[in-house]
């Protein structure tokens, strides 16, 4: 499968702050990918210079393998739908529509009137007279009915409510699923956007401290719960990135795929063996990082294979 983005040795300095430090990443192409961590880890800085509205200190970014910055070719091709989006002063929805019909080649304005209706956007409201979930459902539906070839969401979905929400997850897999694109979704609610995803990159403190595909995420931690001395025969060797200790019992995750001989042992000790969930597990790997232990490739400068850091908003 081909690239869509690649960045390499990516910086970005905000003063005495690095807010990216050596980002290297590629996004595949036509893939829903998940970005996710933590506030301020570096999610809208690096997303910001790969759709050229933030210029890199060092490095290089690289669309569809040319630079985006001050690159119409390129910047057709791409859409990025912010938390907070602005529009101009006084606009109503269907101006905003209009805008965005201009400015993106693709767009399907049957499916931004369809997606208007659905989420019940007021036509004559203006824009920032609305709602916050109002207005998060117009930055939606640009980002939707662009059908732009690579479309960023920096969780502009945060204002919906739950119903909403699960509208917008509905039709942007129904709509990816006939019209494949590359998708990049930035979420805190990453149990909601497991289903969606498959790819992940996790990004704590400006550092890649992990990027797989979902398929290769599936047993990559386990929980394990029962007798402490029990779970400790098991558990010899892993990287421990949680434990709870209650009195003779204790739950502890691993990281790393658990063996056959592993799993024999677990049957055999009467241990309780739970899945990880892709939230339980960024949370645990962030903790990880505030440990002090680095990435999860062994480079003792604690950087992952793609390195960075996240965003200084």
């Amino acid at each position: 499968m081909s690239t869509a983005i690649e960045v390499q040795n990516l910086t970005r300095r905000y003063r005495d702050t690095h807010a990216l430090q050596e980002v290297s990443l590629g996004l595949e192409q036509d893939v829903i990918h998940g970005l996710l961590g933590r506030n301020g880890a570096g999610k809208t800085t690096l997303m910001s210079i790969i759709t050229a509205q933030d210029w890199p200190s060092n490095g290089e970014v690289r669309v569809f393998g040319e630079r985006p910055h001050e690159n119409e070719r390129v910047l057709q091709r791409i859409c990025f739908v912010r938390e907070e989006q602005r529009y101009m002063e006084d606009a109503l929805a269907h101006h905003a529509f209009a805008a965005a019909r201009l400015a993106f080649p693709r767009w399907d304005q049957d499916f931004a009137d369809r997606l208007a209706r659905e989420f019940r956007v007021p036509a004559t409201t203006r824009i920032k007279k609305m709602s916050r979930g109002q207005r998060s459902a117009v930055g939606v539906i640009i980002g939707l009915a662009s059908r732009a070839e690579v479309t960023f969401f920096d969780e502009p979905y945060m204002g919906l409510d739950a119903v909403a929400r699960q509208l917008f997850y509905d039709r942007l897999l129904e709509d990816y699923t006939h019209h494949p694109r590359t998708i990049v979704l930035s979420s805190h609610l990453i149990d909601e956007i497991a289903h969606l995803i498959e790819s992940v990159v996790v990004i704590d403190q400006g550092r890649i401290l992990l990027q797989e595909s979902v398929d290769e995420l599936r047993g990559m931690a386990a929980t394990l719960v029962g007798r402490s001395d029990a779970v400790d025969q098991v558990i010899q060797g892993k990287e421990v990135l949680h434990r709870e200790e209650m009195g003779r019992l204790c739950r502890v995750t691993v990281f790393g795929t658990l063996t056959a001989e592993e799993r024999r042992r677990v049957e055999a000790l009467d241990l309780e063996l739970l899945p990880v969930s892709l939230q339980q597990l960024v949370v645990r790997l962030t903790t990880r990082a505030d440990e002090g232990r680095g990435d999860l490739t062994g480079d003792p400068a604690g950087q992952a294979t793609a390195t960075g850091h996240e965003e200084v908003r």
